[in-house]
């Protein structure tokens, strides 16, 4: 497709060389898809809520469970997901597992969103 007038910088752009410093700063392909990942786990509303729900507190599954008022197996399926990208960690104490979020980064990352979202 050809360019038009409207495509195309007019002096006022910053010019290549500023271009060229901005495509060598790129985040790399790695680094992108796993940044992508953590927003679509991000995305859905059952994983946000575990996510609240462990902001303060270390759970077990079955508090969890009863928290959501949803079945045990769906529960589980999602802090697997979570756990896998390393959103949330588990500690296991004879049978029973243990989940709070990884690490301050996803605390800061939910309650600054949160923040937004609450902001008028």
């Amino acid at each position: 497709m050809p360019k038009t007038v409207q495509d195309q910088c007019d002096d006022t752009c910053n010019g290549t060389s500023n271009i060229d410093v901005l495509k060598d700063q790129l985040i790399n392909d790695h680094t992108v898809n796993g940044l992508a990942e953590v927003f679509k786990a991000l995305g859905d509303p059952t994983r946000l809520k575990i996510i609240h729900t462990l902001l303060n507190k270390e759970l077990c599954v079955q508090d969890i469970v009863q928290i959501l008022g949803m079945g045990q197996s769906a529960v589980s399926h999602q802090l697997r997901y979570l756990r896998n990208l390393r959103i949330v960690k588990r500690r296991k104490v004879g049978k029973t597992v243990y989940y709070s979020l990884d690490d301050e980064h996803i605390e800061q990352i939910f309650v600054q969103m949160l923040q937004h979202v609450k902001h008028n």
